[in-house]
């Protein structure tokens, strides 16, 4: 679909759409439960995704060894929770504020990959999970 783009576009795509998708959601979480929020943008996900895979023929499950496939609902699960925990919080708190905690998934992200993916855990790399640790902690004060 997108042969000519290479990841770190589509990696934008992910933070300008995650972008949007606090600012909507803040909106949208307003006067309802954020369990029936959650369940609303989870079924539109899945429609949009379904909806993806029809029109890509993407639908063989070749290759989806019992592995794949309980990783893939572990992955599921902690996306779910963390869905759960971001809508309340943006019905508890200002958007401005929830989305920089949210984004020290990153930091969490870094120490994950080097502790159970064997990813190295350069100079580089501390000094930026640090900066964005830094920079999450000045956008609450």
């Amino acid at each position: 679909m997108f042969p000519t783009l290479s990841w770190p576009w589509f990696a934008l795509g992910s933070a300008f759409f995650a972008a949007l998708t606090a600012i909507l959601a803040k909106v949208g979480v307003a006067g309802i439960s954020s369990n029936l929020a959650t369940l609303i943008r989870t079924a539109v996900i899945l429609a949009f995704a379904g909806g993806l895979v029809t029109a890509r023929g993407e639908w063989s499950t070749a290759g989806l060894s019992p592995r794949t496939l309980l990783f893939l609902v572990l992955s599921g699960l902690a996306t779910g929770l963390s869905w759960l925990c971001y809508f309340r919080a943006l019905q508890l708190a200002p958007a401005s504020r929830v989305a920089p905690v949210d984004k020290l998934s990153v930091v969490l992200v870094v120490l994950m990959a080097w502790l159970f993916l064997g990813e190295p855990m350069t100079p580089k790399v501390l000094i930026g999970a640090s900066l964005v640790t830094i920079g999450t902690l000045l956008l609450l004060r």
